[in-house]
């Protein structure tokens, strides 16, 4: 390291190290609430300096303005979050609520500057006869938006009760997503090998190499995702498979980690909130902006999707029951991924255990470059001499076809303990050209159960998941804007699902089984079961993104778990059936973005069933992959996400599409 870069601040200052990469290997927890103090200090004396501007209000001077200011704490917000996310070791969580209040707290501030709002508003009123393009129309009526939502209207009394509920709903959100954490975090299931009869050997592995770090023979299961699906697949012990499936479905639920309270006060708080803002509801104000635009239309599209899948779902649990007949059992929810397996094996010929002997991480990551490589002309060169978070993460150098730099790419996959569960796509730094072209620097995070030679056996959904969060990690690489605010996935939540979604197509396709060493009978079965199991993956997903949804239009939402229950039931959902999420552990909308938005997921399918259909012919059409990336990956915010797919498909989207690629349409 030069003596330059030594002494730069490894937070605050930007890195010297190549795509400007956080200097990692210099950070430590100890450096952040200083590091915070001091970037909010500058950007607040940023935005100090546009409010009192004495020039009248321009473009340049207060909307450009404010996207260059608060440079250096964006650097340290974007490390923390990536490392509480992902490396949540407890010095880290120890400091997350205080993080959480000093950034909610300057972040209210701000809204609630009435100078600044004032010129905002000014340029807002004048837009008419302002000469702007539809990019920096956007950001202003962003901007504009923004401040509204951030209660710039409100007299002080009301600014005075907004603040006060910003400040508790993010601690109470920081608090359940660490009991979310901890709770899974704190179980674990130890097993003699007569337990595990069933388990593919990739399980088997990497549990026994768990159970032996942690002093003990046998294996040792954890409440992952990655673990309970393979478990709750393969298991032969019903009695375990009970097990396992109740304590991960019961996160949240109980001392000392109990999340009802917690989730009770927030929806409670939301709802004072949108209150306080002229709206009818929390749902009412999180969708304005969105495509779907109101809670009403977001509820159309799940119950037009919901029928169809609980009949589609019927039938499936009649098959099984047609198989747990012969064990004497009446099936359960822990049962049905059990049963789900063996109609794969035996009627389609797929075996899933078979599957993930094929289907390695390292193989799989591997294949999604080739496949960007093929659609955008992207290629991925392992860059070992950058630090990163944790040894499990490596970084990847990105360059487009033309040999120059497109960005930087971390990967990081393992499950481990200090992790949040799931899988998610995070950004370092946007793409932006405010003041010269901005590379950006984006990662991808999983959790799946390694093996003792450091690769994992994965599933054909965990491959799915892989791929998804590369797409959105290709949405923000190939972004191409000005403003940094408008980069990448900075859509609106339904429109963001839709480059990711759209990816994992690609996992599936012959040509990429062929090239990762599948063989054909198994591609043919890949490609024959695909369609089965859809009716239960469509219910669990729907009763999920309807409980969201209708919690968040609840007037006094003071007993949601109770309301939840009688709002399933009435809507006919087995009980062998639970949503995708419970409430408890929903760190979607509880500790997230997605809140009153999880419906986005199914709204964004609907873009990308029928935007694939285009692909129909040749999925690695030259011409179709160039238009995808220059109308949907390329845009970011800069126009209306309509616009965007109707630049792409020649038409608005068709919602038959997505029934059709569920298998929901009528026989």
């Amino acid at each position: 390291m030069t003596e330059a870069a030594a002494v730069r601040d490894p937070l605050l200052d930007e890195s010297s190290l190549p795509f400007a990469a956080p200097a990692f290997d210099r950070i430590t927890s100890e450096d952040f609430l200083p590091a915070f103090r001091t970037g909010i200090a500058s950007a607040r004396a940023e935005i100090d300096s546009i409010a009192g501007n004495a020039e009248p209000p321009t473009i340049d001077n207060t909307i450009v303005a404010m996207e260059r200011a608060g440079a250096a704490l964006a650097r340290v917000r974007r490390i923390f979050w990536t490392l509480s996310s992902a490396q949540a070791v407890p010095a880290i969580r120890a400091i997350e609520a205080e993080v959480s209040a000093m950034m909610t707290e300057h972040g209210t501030a701000i809204a609630h500057d009435a100078r600044l709002f004032a010129r905002v508003d000014q340029l807002w009123e004048e837009r008419t006869s302002l000469v702007l393009d539809e990019a920096q129309l956007r950001l202003l009526t962003a901007s504009h938006r923004g401040f509204i939502d951030g209660g710039a209207l409100l007299d002080p009394v009301r600014k005075e009760r907004f603040a006060t509920i910003q400040q508790e709903l993010a601690a109470l959100s920081t608090r359940f997503g660490q009991n979310v954490l901890a709770a899974a975090a704190e179980w674990s299931m130890h097993l003699s090998p007569e337990d595990c009869a069933g388990l593919p050997d990739a399980m088997l592995a990497s549990t026994a190499k768990r159970a032996e770090a942690d002093g003990l023979r046998g294996h040792v299961v954890t409440l992952s995702r990655g673990d309970v699906e393979t478990f709750l697949s393969f298991a032969h012990r019903r009695d375990l498979r009970e097990r396992i499936w109740r304590s991960f479905t019961d996160r949240g639920a109980a001392e000392p980690h109990d999340n009802r309270a917690v989730l009770a006060a927030i929806l409670t708080l939301r709802q004072k909130m949108a209150t306080l803002l002229g709206e009818r509801s929390y749902a009412d104000y999180a969708l304005k902006e969105t495509m779907a635009a109101t809670p009403e239309a977001a509820e159309a599209l799940l119950k037009r999707v919901w029928a169809p899948a609980l009949e589609r779902a019927a039938a499936e649990q009649s098959e099984l029951q047609q198989l747990a007949d012969r064990d004497g059992v009446s099936i359960a929810a822990w049962d049905w991924r059990y049963y789900a397996e063996q109609v794969r094996r035996d009627r389609y010929a797929l075996d899933g255990a078979a599957v993930k002997t094929f289907l390695t991480l390292e193989g799989v990551r591997a294949a999604a470059f080739r496949v960007a490589g093929r659609l955008y002309g992207l290629q991925f060169d392992a860059r070992k001499d950058l630090p990163t978070w944790h040894p499990d993460a490596r970084a990847w150098a990105v360059t487009g076809r033309d040999g120059q730099a497109v960005g930087l790419l971390y990967t990081d996959f393992a499950a481990r303990p200090e992790k949040h569960g799931g899988a998610w796509m995070g950004t370092l730094r946007v793409q932006e050209a405010l003041d010269g072209p901005v590379r950006p620097i984006v990662y991808i995070v999983g959790n799946f159960a390694m093996r003792e030679d450091g690769d994992a056996g994965l599933s054909i959904d965990e491959s799915r998941t892989l791929f998804h969060e590369f797409g959105h990690a290709l949405h923000a690489l190939l972004s191409q804007v000005t403003y940094p605010s408008q980069a990448g996935t900075a859509v609106v939540r339904d429109f963001v699902e839709f480059p990711s979604k759209f990816m994992e197509h690609w996992i599936v396709d012959p040509s990429v089984l062929v090239e990762l060493g599948v063989p054909a009978p198994l591609i043919d079965a890949i490609g024959r079961a695909d369609e089965f199991g859809q009716g239960f993956a469509t219910v669990e997903f729907v009763a999920s993104a309807i409980l969201d949804l209708a919690l968040h239009r609840l007037p006094d939402p003071t007993d949601p778990i109770d309301y939840a229950e009688q709002l399933l039931g009435s809507l006919g959902l087995p009980d062998t059936i639970v949503p995708r999420h419970g409430l408890t552990h929903f760190t979607h909308i509880f500790d997230g973005g997605y809140a009153s938005q999880y419906y986005s997921y199914l709204w964004a399918e609907v873009l990308d069933a029928d935007a694939f259909e285009a692909f129909a012919d040749d999925p690695f059409d030259q011409g179709l992959a160039d238009r995808f990336a220059r109308e949907i990956l390329e845009q970011g915010d800069t126009r209306d996400p309509l616009a965007s797919f109707i630049a792409f498909r020649g038409r608005p989207p068709r919602e038959d599409a997505l029934l059709r690629s569920r298998g929901l349409l009528p026989a």
